[in-house]
This record gives structure tokens, sequence and C-alpha cells, in this order.
């Protein structure tokens, strides 16, 4: 039997209900890539300027939250073809290779650039790019997919999650 979401009306559950994966706390202590993000990359995401900790000022920004290099992709309104950047940092065995697995989510057009990462004791930072098209011109709902990086039995893995939209909804502006 599928999962089924808590609340109103009952619904199957999607990652946004259940999550991105299981907590394996082995795995954490020797996750192999990860992606860093500095807090400063949050004040420029939401144009915060901190005098001190009691006088704090921020300004709307039209940046996309997919900008931040967080360890998933969320596209709400993928219209035309979008490009993210995601950094990972080798924290693992200093000469590894990580191989993408790629799993589009339905009706978008997923590509990630390169497909391979080589990790050395000089190269423990690599970005790769990820191209997301929507497939057909729909409204529609979230889609899930996933972004893989394996290496022999290790894999980091992160959701990715796009709609397809034509235009906004009345209710999603009002």
């Amino acid at each position: 039997m599928p999962i089924l979401a808590e609340g109103l009306p009952r619904k199957t559950a999607d990652p946004f209900d259940y999550g991105s994966g299981n907590i394996n706390p082995t795995g954490a202590a020797d996750p192999g890539l990860v992606y860093d993000i500095d807090p400063r990359d949050y004040n420029k995401f939401f144009g915060c300027t901190i005098v001190r900790r009691t006088n704090v000022s921020c300004d709307a920004t039209m940046l996309p939250a997919y900008h931040l290099n967080l360890p998933s992709i969320a596209v709400s309104e993928l219209r035309r073809p979008v490009t993210v950047w995601r950094t990972v940092t080798n924290v693992g065995e200093a000469d590894s290779v990580y191989h993408a697995e790629v799993q589009s989510p339905a009706g978008v057009m997923m590509e990630v650039e390169p497909t391979v990462l080589v990790f050395n004791t000089t190269d423990r930072v690599h970005s790769f790019k990820v191209k997301l098209a929507p497939m057909w011109r729909l409204q529609g709902d979230y889609t899930f997919g996933s972004i893989t990086w394996r290496k022999d039995q290790k894999t980091v893995r992160i959701p990715v999650a796009a709609r397809m939209t034509i235009q906004d909804f009345y209710a999603d502006v009002a």
C-alpha cells in the first residue's frame, strides 16, 4: 500500500511529505561529498545587511532560492529551461571518482554536466551544472526526481522537485 500523507484531504505521500531518504548515522559520519554553504551566501540571497545582532536589515531579492548551494533542487515555476549550479566538497578518500546517475522528474528533461567528478589531493571541490527543461507546455503539479553521485558502494543523493507552469494562479500570487 502507498504511504498516505497526514492531513486533509488524504493523498498519497510525496517527497515533500516524507523527506529525501532514511536516516543513516554511519553514512552521516562518512558522507563522501558535502554541499558546503557559507552563512554569507544566505545574506546575499536575502539581501541582508548585519550591522550588529540587533540591527539587521533585509531587502527582498529577485534571486530564486534554487541558486543557494543546498543538497536539493526545487524549481517552482519551470516555464523555460533553467540552469542550476551546485558545488560539492570531497570529505572522503582523497583519490575518488563519482559518477552521476540522473532520475529526471516526470515531464522534465534533466541533464548533469559533467557526469563524472574526479577528486584528488589538490582538487577537493568541484562544481556541476544541472539543466532542467519542461518537455511539455502545461500547467502541472510538482514532479520528483534525483541526482545520485556514486563511487563504489558510496552514494550521495539529492532530491529534485520541479513544477511546470504556463501562468501564475491567482491563489499563488494573491
